[in-house]
């Protein structure tokens, strides 16, 4: 009879553990794709930002670079 509950009770705890391990796994997965997929975003717009300036600076010299 003990060794029943004993065992019943380590099934069950490691069952539980192993669902709190998963969910834990997930929000922390999740979060870090989050935080990637951000740092994407904003290096894209910065790319963007810094290809504008460049070509904008070509096309009008400013009059201290013509001299």
């Amino acid at each position: 009879m003990l060794r029943t509950r004993l065992l019943w009770f380590t099934l069950g705890f490691s069952v539980t553990g192993a669902s709190v391990a998963h969910l834990v796994w997930r929000d922390l997965y999740a979060e870090r794709f989050a935080i990637s997929s951000d740092m994407k975003e904003k290096f894209a717009a910065l790319e963007s930002r810094v290809t504008g300036l460049e070509s904008s600076g070509h096309e009008n010299p400013s009059p201290a670079q013509v001299g």
